[in-house]
């Protein structure tokens, strides 16, 4: 196959494709038979009026993924066997607050090593127009295009997991302090949990939130708080939650438990504040070198040019 009659083929696929999703997009002409209006309304009763309202697919998506179904689950258990990692991954979806399942993101990166491979293949034919070695490059460019958008999937899903992360670490003191108040008010550990989780409107407020839900629905609190802990895998919440549970175990008033987390919580911000503040003293120092100071030299010499200009 020469390189000129694989992207022919790859161009007539996607045309095709294309044609295909806008014709069955188009609208349909003609009356509606009586049978097809009497459908919704016997629904209830008839079988063949159930199957006249089912909707119905003419893009070749559903068909080709059912073709591509088997591919695709080979596809997931080899990267399974071959990376791992599903508890990282599970963690990394958990801090994300992804909807997707541990098989979605395997699905996920099986696309990115498509589209990747797909890349390095027409790159790989680019070159092969220039005098290029067409087997070796092609080879080289899907092993590369493959992997790198393995790794593209990944590094998206530790970057939206590491944002979440950090939002839930700044919103952290003022939940932490907001439950030390309601406690320390006369509310138990789940209206305050409750409480915050009403009021709040950040990351931490709905997790805690989903705390709520679970013990309304008959699962105990101190397993929710384990599972939110586990979940997180986040130091800070961690460390609060073991000791909300050690206090509901032991009986200790929870209110000076939260007071003195809340404490040490406003204390771990100002530290990582001045850390962020001792590692970006390089980038503080541009806006104060390249806008700051020129402005402050135009100021004290601009006045004296003018008057030697002027002849004073």
């Amino acid at each position: 196959m020469t390189p000129l009659l694989g992207a022919a083929l790859l161009a007539g696929l996607g045309l095709g494709t294309g044609l295909w999703l806008l014709v069955s997009l188009a609208p349909r002409l003609g009356r509606p038979r009586l049978a097809a209006r009497l459908a919704p309304y016997l629904v209830d009763v008839s079988a063949e009026a159930r199957a006249m309202t089912t909707a119905r697919r003419s893009d070749p998506l559903p068909v080709m993924g059912a073709v591509l179904a088997p591919l695709a689950e080979q596809g997931q258990r080899m990267l399974a066997a071959t990376l791992g990692g599903d508890r990282v991954i599970r963690t990394r979806l958990r801090q994300s607050g992804s909807a997707v399942t541990l098989a979605g993101h395997r699905t996920r990166q099986l696309l990115g090593a498509l589209l990747g491979a797909a890349l390095g293949l027409a790159l790989a034919l680019l070159a092969a127009q220039n005098g290029a070695p067409l087997v070796v490059t092609a080879v080289a460019a899907v092993a590369a295009g493959g992997i790198g958008g393995i790794a593209a999937t990944d590094a998206l899903l530790a970057r939206a997991a590491r944002r979440r992360s950090a939002r839930i670490a700044e919103e952290f003191p003022t939940v932490v302090e907001f439950l030390a108040l309601s406690v320390a008010a006369g509310e138990s550990i789940l209206e305050a949990l409750r409480r915050v989780a009403r009021t709040g409107s950040g990351e931490l407020a709905g997790e805690l939130d989903r705390v709520v839900q679970r013990a309304a629905a008959g699962q105990p609190l101190a397993a929710a708080l384990a599972e939110l802990r586990d979940d997180l895998a986040l130091p800070a919440v961690g460390r609060l939650i073991d000791q909300v549970l050690a206090a509901l175990d032991r009986g200790t008033p929870l209110a000076e438990v939260l007071r003195a987390h809340a404490l040490d919580a406003r204390d771990e911000s100002k530290r990582r504040l001045l850390e962020a503040a001792g590692t970006r003293e390089v980038a503080m120092l541009v806006p104060l070198v390249f806008l700051i100071l020129p402005v402050t030299v135009l100021f004290a010499v601009w006045p004296g040019l003018m008057v030697l200009q002027l002849g004073f």
